[in-house]
């Protein structure tokens, strides 16, 4: 009974490292997606000019489930005809980042009701604070890593320990 307790534990803990790990990966994914698609919407913007929903539309084609929802959504959203602002802030208000990340993306939906050069400048400021976070992120996750298998690891063995 105390092996089977214990290998119950020890399988929920790695259960619990196993999930925290996908779910960082998933907003690392999301990250980097939303990162090259505001480059290359503002990018677009600049030199092709072409319109906003199916800019979004094309933007979104390129990306994977995360930041694909993202940008149909805001896409859908114009097209029915909410305010790209609104539409754009409510979303980003959803994206599985962090609350910095999320606030620079809200800020973006301020330029929209601007001009070209506006718009292209508010999506270039929140691609810079998507690639400093990247960056930061990417320095220290294997640390991360190290450190969130460790303490999983400690914690099923701990919990073992006391319950035998």
């Amino acid at each position: 009974m105390r092996i089977v307790g214990s290998i119950l534990i020890l399988s929920g803990a790695f259960w619990g490292w196993w999930v925290q790990r996908r779910e960082e990966r998933v907003r690392r994914r999301v990250r980097l997606e939303i990162l090259s698609a505001l480059e290359r919407m503002a990018e677009e913007i600049r030199l092709a000019r072409t319109p906003m929903p199916r800019l979004l539309e094309t933007v979104a084609s390129d990306c994977s489930e995360g930041g694909r929802s993202f940008f149909s959504a805001v896409s859908a959203a114009i097209s029915r005809g909410e305010r790209p602002e609104g539409a754009w802030r409510s979303f980003a208000e959803r994206l599985p980042l962090e609350e910095g990340e999320r606030r620079a993306l809200q800020e973006v939906g301020q330029a929209f009701g601007g001009d070209e050069e506006r718009l292209c400048r508010g999506l270039n400021l929140a691609a810079a604070a998507l690639r400093r976070q990247a960056e930061a992120a990417e320095k220290c996750r294997m640390d991360e890593e190290k450190r969130r298998a460790a303490l999983w690891g400690c914690a099923g063995a701990m919990t073992v320990i006391l319950l035998i």
